[in-house]
């Protein structure tokens, strides 16, 4: 049984993320990670040009998804699952540990959980470290909390971990933790847990932000490369000394611009709010909640 994994890489500059497309060239299953539906905010309109390249190689591949893989509820961007799913099927995943995350911005937001509670949007939601396959590729999770209380890293074949919002390039360093129910000790242990895995896996990064001094937008990395060099945390980082740089940099830094629209849709499984009387759809935007 091969457990060769083959990964494509999807950028959507606006909101720095990455979206890959990872496939068992056996049985030319896959699974779609971290995609994004493209969103301006001025105009509170949706756009699905990258969705579009993810949907254009699956079918130039011939290649059937299995899954519609989320590492976590994301503040940056919407994802584009459910317009991704009625293209081409698969189930929406991600941790249990959502109904956490739920329960958290249904109060910020108002919303009835009660809505959370008698059903759920999600397809799918994966048990820590569940194990399941694509194709004939063995995959399972790690649960990586810090950034939210319902971060999955996605280990897949032999070779390959997708880390959502945990470590980013090692020059750029780890993600933020001042989301509510985030948590510097919570990442800490959680990039210990991705750090034993094989040295040569190839780690897969939710975003990239360039630093001083590099061009070019970078997805790639190692686990022994994030051990020697990530800039925030390495072989030898006291947990203390990590938790208390972390958030001192967190406390500086400005809130993600889409984090309103985003959320709401995300922890829904990318489901938009049904239309109003006039046709419309709305968005709820709580005022000076997140102030910075």
């Amino acid at each position: 049984m091969s457990n060769r994994v083959c990964v494509q890489d999807f950028f959507d500059k606006n909101t720095n993320t990455f979206s890959y497309v990872v496939a068992d060239p056996d049985t030319r299953k896959c699974a779609i990670i971290d995609s994004v539906l493209d969103y301006d905010a001025a105009s509170a309109s949706i756009h699905t040009t990258h969705a579009d390249q993810i949907i254009d190689f699956i079918q130039k591949n011939s290649l059937s998804v299995e899954w519609i893989l989320e590492t976590h509820v994301h503040a940056d961007h919407l994802t584009a699952s459910q317009y991704l799913q009625a293209k081409l099927g698969g189930k929406i995943a991600m941790s249990h540990n959502i109904g956490v995350v739920q329960e958290t911005f249904c109060a910020i937001y108002n919303f009835d959980m009660n809505y959370f509670n008698s059903h759920q949007s999600f397809d799918y939601l994966f048990a820590d470290h569940e194990h399941f396959k694509i194709g004939k590729l063995e995959a399972y999770n790690i649960p990586t909390p810090g950034h939210t209380p319902a971060c999955l890293s996605y280990v897949i074949g032999d070779d390959a971990v997708f880390v959502g919002d945990t470590l980013f390039m090692p020059d750029y360093g780890t993600a933020r933790c001042d989301f509510p129910k985030g948590s510097a000790a919570s990442l800490f242990d959680s990039v210990q847990k991705l750090y034993d895995l094989p040295a040569d896996m190839r780690v897969f990064l939710c975003h990239d932000y360039l630093p001083e001094g590099r061009h070019d937008y970078i997805c790639e990395s190692s686990i022994e490369i994030q051990k020697k060099q990530n800039i925030h945390i390495h072989e030898g980082t006291i947990k203390a000394d990590f938790v208390e740089m972390r958030n001192q940099r967190d406390a500086a830094l400005s809130m993600p611009k889409l984090i309103l629209p985003a959320i709401q849709i995300n922890m829904d499984a990318g489901k938009f709010p049904e239309p109003e009387q006039n046709g419309i759809r709305y968005l709820k935007i709580p005022l000076n909640i997140f102030k910075h």
